[in-house]
């Protein structure tokens, strides 16, 4: 399927690296899929400027992780790692996206972390899903080469990464951990694999993945379930029934 062929998604998560959704939120994705959710990813940048491994070899991990994932649709803005900013052809690139895409649910990066990327792609992301709803700003598919219809995705969450931050709502993943944790192994040239080639790094150690997963179980504890993932939302989520909570 091509992209100007894709329908409306469900949802569509921004990563401003390809694997920061896999390792932030990668058993919600897929949760969603396993209930028939459509899902897309979108990252912002190539992650070219990590350590170890090119943004050749992270562009075939992301396909890699996709398929695991089993997510519907997933490309790459090639805003420039680490020198992305929220300006004018940023915050255009992402509206078309959203405009083309047309999700019901935004997912991106954490508000604060200890990457600097990160907070930054998530005040992109906010904007940008306010000016996708105005009249006056004018897209064009890049696809299709027709003019857009303007589209404000009605929610954004935002997922909680590198540091702890006390999460608005989380979302329970268990049964979906063995799939997340394929996904992020997609990623070769990142995490640990058992031979090491590459210099070691903050998230290249067999630790760095302990700790997600102890994180996983701590963000469930809050909930009273064996694992979660913890999200962060740009206004409070609405129920109609006080037992839509248990």
């Amino acid at each position: 399927m091509t992209q100007a062929q894709l329908d409306p998604m469900d949802v569509c998560a921004f990563g401003a690296h390809p694997d920061d959704v896999e390792l932030a939120a990668g058993g919600t994705i897929a949760s969603m899929v396993a209930n028939g959710k459509r899902v897309a990813l979108v990252d912002l940048t190539r992650g070219e400027l990590g350590t170890r491994g090119t943004g050749e070899t992270r562009d075939l991990e992301a396909a890699a992780a996709a398929e695991v994932l089993g997510v519907m649709h997933r490309e790459n803005l090639n805003l420039g790692d680490g020198f992305f900013e929220i300006d004018q052809p940023a915050l255009m690139k992402v509206i078309e996206v959203l405009r083309r895409l047309r999700p019901q649910l935004v997912l991106a990066n954490a508000k604060s972390d200890r990457h600097p990327d990160h907070a930054r792609a998530s005040s992109l992301l906010e904007r940008a899903c306010f000016l996708s709803g105005l009249l006056k700003i004018e897209t064009v598919d890049q696809k299709s080469g027709e003019l857009q219809a303007p589209w404000r995705p009605p929610s954004l969450h935002c997922y909680i990464q590198d540091r702890w931050r006390t999460p608005d709502f989380i979302v329970d993943i268990s049964g979906f951990e063995t799939v997340k944790y394929a996904a992020i192994g997609a990623y070769k040239t990142q995490f640990y694999s058992g031979s090491e080639e590459e210099p070691a790094t903050p998230i290249s150690s067999p630790e760095f993945l302990q700790h997600l997963k102890s994180r996983d179980a701590a963000m469930g504890r809050l909930g009273g379930v064996q694992s979660a993932e913890g999200f962060e939302s740009s206004r409070p989520p609405v129920v109609r029934d006080l037992l839509d909570l248990l």
